[in-house]
């Protein structure tokens, strides 16, 4: 069977296509796909455990995602994580009472920052803190105190 041009260039856009589409995969995947900045507004909150947390990870209120993770840094004072969470701007009317938590999403693990709102009048402003928090809950840790328990049972 003889190849003709056509069908040389018929099966080249086809692979073409197809590693496109994995860069563009592999892009969802990673949190990458957002090339520009969109217009959002900075908030920080605190937490004694940050878990697996990354920058770019997902903020969501309600399952809604509303923006992401911009920084994680450590306070040798108070030796909690601090996170800035970067939030669409049009998503501005977040009451300042609201609460963060650091939850597990999918079976692979990703982490994520949820908002809870609150039932404040007063809405949360660029550099504005999210004062009640929780953080993420710790597998091996849980375990452990699980095993623990069951120790001091059968005693």
């Amino acid at each position: 069977m003889q190849h003709t041009s056509t069908q040389d260039t018929l099966v080249g856009l086809f692979v073409a296509s197809g590693i496109v589409g994995l860069f563009f995969l592999a892009l969802q995947v990673s949190n990458l796909s957002s090339f520009t900045e969109q217009d959002s507004y900075t908030v920080t909150a605190r937490f004694e455990n940050s878990g697996g947390l990354k920058v770019k990870s997902p903020v969501s209120v309600a399952g809604v995602k509303i923006g992401k993770v911009s920084a994680i840094s450590f306070d040798p004072k108070t030796y909690e994580s601090i996170v800035q969470l970067s939030i669409d701007s049009k998503y501005n009317t977040l009451p300042d009472d609201t609460t963060a938590s650091v939850f597990t999403a999918g079976l692979l693990g990703e982490q994520y920052v949820n908002l809870e709102a609150g039932g404040s009048d007063e809405f949360l402003k660029n550099g504005g803190k999210i004062e009640i928090t929780q953080s993420a809950i710790i597998l091996e840790k849980a375990l452990g105190q699980f095993l623990f328990k069951s120790a001091e049972e059968k005693k």
